[in-house]
Order: C-alpha cells, then structure tokens, then sequence
C-alpha cells in the first residue's frame, strides 16, 4: 500500500492585528469613535450644561461624575485609536504603538452610579453613556484580539485534519 505523505506546509497565520487596522472595519470604527467624541463634546459645552444646571443636588452630583468618567473614557478610546490609525498610516510600527499604549492604559470605565442616579441624569448624557460603554467593549475586545501571541484561531482541533490523522494511522503498518 501507499503510504500517504502530507505535502501542504502547515499555514502561517496572517496577523489580525496588521489586517485589521488597515481595513474599511477599522476606518468606520474610527469614525464612529471620533464622532462620538464630538457629540459628547458638543452635548456638555451646551445642552448638557445647561441641563445640569437644573438638576437636584444628588442628580448634579451625578451628572457630574457621570460625565467626567464619560470624558475619561473617550479620551482613552481616542487615543487607543490615534494610535491605531498612525500604525496603519506608517507612522509609528506595532512595536511602539504598543509602548505608547502602556500610556494609555485602555480600561475598563463603567458607571459607579446607581441605577436610580442614572435613570435621574438627562436621556441624552445616558444614551452617550450608553453609547461609549458599547464602543468601549469593542474596542477592549479588539485590543486583547490584537496583542502579541493572541490567536483569533479557534482552540478546538480542526475536524477534517483529525480525520486525516486518524485515516493514516490507521493505515500505517
């Protein structure tokens, strides 16, 4: 009998991170960031402040620690994707991006309020609210997919290639 011999070489796997940061995927996400910078921007030097203003005293103090985490938050996610941009445009490699980041320090910036406190600040501060913490999970998510080492292959063994390994040594002699 013929013995089968593999002939394909195993595939490199292509970086995500490479990939990703030059993609139209990319280029949204950095639209969607920055304009929600923006509009929170814009919401706090005016309709926001003046919305403030007519807050109850434990609404304020809500509002306004709401709104400073809510900056926070964006500033990190902004820079997260200046950073990104500028590796996909050449100006700086992975390797410093990475440096810069350590900077950054991307984390994890939720809502210390309380529910009722939350449901007391203005629809539209809630709904950007809401807005970043989405963004922010993505962006988080996309960041541990696009360190060193981090597989975007799945961790189960491929079923076809656990076939052909079993078909040849079963056939081996």
């Amino acid at each position: 009998m013929n013995e089968m011999k593999q002939t394909a070489a195993e595939p490199t796997p292509v970086s995500f991170a490479t990939t990703f940061v030059t993609s139209e995927a990319f280029r949204a996400l950095f639209r969607e960031g920055m304009s929600l910078v923006e509009q929170t921007a814009a919401y706090l030097d005016g309709p926001g402040r003046e919305e403030s203003r007519n807050l109850p005293r434990l609404a304020a103090l809500a509002y306004a620690s709401e709104s400073m985490r809510l900056t926070t938050r964006l500033m990190q996610l902004a820079s997260w994707l200046l950073l990104q941009r500028a590796v996909a445009e050449g100006e700086m490699t992975p390797v410093q991006a990475r440096q810069q980041k350590e900077k950054v320090r991307l984390s994890q910036q939720n809502s210390l309020s309380s529910p009722d406190a939350l449901e007391s600040l203005p629809g539209e501060l809630r709904d950007l609210i809401a807005a970043s913490l989405r963004l922010q999970d993505r962006i988080m998510h996309l960041d541990r997919l696009m360190e060193p080492g981090a597989s975007t292959a799945p961790q189960t063994p491929n079923p076809v290639a656990l076939q052909h390994m079993l078909l040849r040594s079963a056939f081996r002699t």
